[in-house]
Formats: C-alpha cells, sequence, structure tokens
C-alpha cells in the first residue's frame, strides 16, 4: 500500500506537522505503488512528473530500511534531489551498490522508497505551504528468483495455504516472496475492510477476521507486483485450506 505523509509549514517552508493525504493532492506523482527491484540489474528507473501547471518543485528521494530507518547502501536513490518545472517530467533512479552482494539470494528483502515534494518559498503573509510525502514499498527480489507472471501466479496457487486454529486462519506464505494481504472475503463477498497485512516469506500470519466469518470458502485478496487485487478461493479440508482457483482483479 502506498502511504503519503504531509508535513505542514507557515511561512518560508517552516515544516511543522503531518497528517495523511490521498496522492491526487500532491503535485510530484510517482508512476506506481511498488518497486520490485530485480536483482540481476544494477538499478531500476521510476517516472516522476509535476502536476502543477503553474509552479516548479523539487523532488527528494530516499531509501529506508524494513524499520524505517534512512540508508545509503546497499541501495540508494539518483539524484537524491531535482527540480520539476510546471507540468515537467523526469526520473529518479534506484541504484545498487556492492554491498547488494550480501543480501540473501534465497529471498525477497523489503525496503521503503520515499519521494517527498518541497514547494516553492512564498513571501506571502499567513500563507500555509504543504508537502506532500510518498511511501511505497521497494522488494529486492535476486535474480534466481525473477520469475514471469505466468510463474507468479502458480507460486501463489500452490504455495499460499490457510491452516484454521480454533475460530482463526493461519496464512501460511510458503513462497520466497513477499506476500501482501489486501482484503479477505466468504466465498461470495469481501468482509469488512481490514489492516493490509504484508507476510514475510516463509512465515505465516493469523487474520484478525474469525473463520467463522470467512466460512469453509475463504478468500484471500492480495496485491501483486504491478499493484492490481487479485484473489485467491480456497476449499477447505478438516483444517488445511489450499487455493482452488485464482481471479484477476
Amino acid at each position: 500500500m502506498m502511504n503519503i505523509k504531509i508535513l505542514s509549514s507557515l511561512m518560508a517552508g517552516l515544516l511543522l506537522g503531518c497528517a495523511v493525504m490521498p496522492q491526487a493532492n500532491a503535485a510530484i506523482a510517482l508512476d506506481r505503488t511498488r518497486v520490485i527491484f530485480d536483482g540481476g540489474k544494477n538499478s531500476t528507473s521510476l517516472n516522476i512528473s509535476n502536476k502543477n501547471k503553474e509552479l516548479p518543485y523539487l523532488a527528494q528521494g530516499w531509501i529506508e530500511d524494513a524499520n524505517g530507518n534512512k540508508i545509503d547502501s546497499p541501495l540508494i536513490v539518483l539524484p537524491p534531489l531535482q527540480r520539476l518545472d510546471p507540468s515537467a517530467k523526469s526520473q529518479v533512479k534506484i541504484q545498487s551498490l556492492p554491498a547488494i552482494n550480501l543480501l540473501a539470494q534465497d529471498k525477497e528483502t523489503l525496503y521503503y522508497f520515499n519521494l517527498r515534494e518541497i514547494p516553492p518559498r512564498t513571501n506571502k503573509a499567513n500563507t500555509l505551504q504543504i508537502a506532500l510525502q510518498t511511501r511505497i514499498k521497494l522488494f529486492y527480489r535476486p535474480a534466481t528468483l525473477i520469475k514471469t507472471s505466468a510463474e507468479m501466479i502458480n507460486v501463489w496457487k500452490d504455495k499460499i495455504t490457510l491452516t484454521r486454529e480454533g475460530n482463526k486462519y493461519r496464512i501460511n506464505n510458503n513462497t520466497p516472496y513477499f506476500f501482501n494481504v489486501a482484503a479477505v472475503g466468504n466465498g461470495s463477498k469481501d468482509l469488512a475492510e481490514i489492516k493490509p497485512l504484508t507476510i514475510a516469506p516463509q512465515s505465516s500470519e493469523t487474520l484478525s477476521v474469525s473463520a467463522d466469518q470467512m466460512g469453509n470458502s475463504p478468500d484471500i485478496t492480495f496485491i501483486n507486483d504491478y499493484g492490481g487485487r487479485p484473489k485467491l478461493h480456497f476449499r477447505c479440508s478438516g483444517s488445511t485450506c489450499n487455493v482452488g482457483e485464482y481471479k484477476e482483479g
């Protein structure tokens, strides 16, 4: 999921606070909601654009680790700061450093890509300036794990299972990839909104929704590499559930 923080300032761009706002309000727009960094390549480029037709903006990019700490290795953003004129388009590059070879090569590693827009200063009195920050997941995927879209569908169908434990379902991610849960259902409709859940490779998480609500034909909607929302429809036998059908979303 994409998180956008607002850093607000009074007079001369002094930043004072933050809140959540829709991406539509941002001047600097990003062309995706997640990044898959191919371990077989040295870099990947992201497209950015200034949606404001009147004012130039600065775009500042950086990377954080899974704990939210800003890092300068093994991935960096180039350029870290650039100017975009009104309606202009540009790119930012995520570049790998030699330390990338020290990462696990049998599973993905999670990072976060951040892009902050910095508005031009104003000399007008009593003016509120707002800067938006976009934060999206960045997955380092080793070259040996790169697969086609069709192959990835088979991975999810074969390796994602559910286990019933009392009145809860546990999602088992038996893959080397991160599995991003967006919604759950009972075979006919999605249930109440749940907090997005990211399950690390070769691990499992218990769903907050009761198993009684999900029934014996539960659905899991997840977010794929392209920001789509496919659905896995499970068939249960006893306490174990396997994917019976994959639906594009």
